[in-house]
């Protein structure tokens, strides 16, 4: 076959480090979802949504071909740090964690990530990031050591 073909969907997540409320407010956190968007698509990433709440961030997009996961993560992190530290100076020690949850998702399901994804702020009534990380993890059969998750 002459060409490459694929559609893979990614439910990515992360959160600030050290889980801190750096994205209490409202509008800024709207701002960070749109450039989470706009530099996936720069990367030939096929934004589908992007949400979360003060301490956290989900992205679901359509992986490029020409990208790994590795390397999308580390330039949204970038870009997206600068970004918010040189809008507001207050954020100046603003960090992503280290680390990051990266999904596969099947193409039968993308509706419903999109919906849990715009509905972050209802999910975490109810329960933390930790708790919705684990909960992630555990349904996607992803082993992990609670010891190096957390930063």
């Amino acid at each position: 076959m002459p060409q490459s073909l694929a559609n893979i969907a990614v439910h990515l997540v992360f959160s600030t480090k050290d889980r801190q409320p750096f994205l209490a407010n409202d509008g800024l956190r709207a701002e960070v979802h749109n450039q989470l968007g706009g530099a996936s698509k720069t990367l030939d990433c096929a934004p589908l949504i992007a949400g979360g709440v003060e301490d956290h961030v989900h992205v679901l997009v359509r992986m490029s071909r020409t990208i790994t996961v590795s390397d999308w993560v580390k330039e949204l992190k970038r870009v997206t740090s600068i970004w918010i530290k040189a809008r507001d100076p207050k954020l100046g020690e603003f960090q992503w964690q280290a680390g990051y949850g990266a999904f596969s998702v099947s193409q039968s399901e993308i509706t419903r990530v999109k919906a849990y994804i715009a509905n972050q702020a209802e999910h975490h009534r109810e329960r933390d990031f930790k708790e919705e990380f684990r909960l992630l993890l555990e349904r996607h059969r992803i082993e992990f050591d609670e010891r190096y998750v957390w930063d």
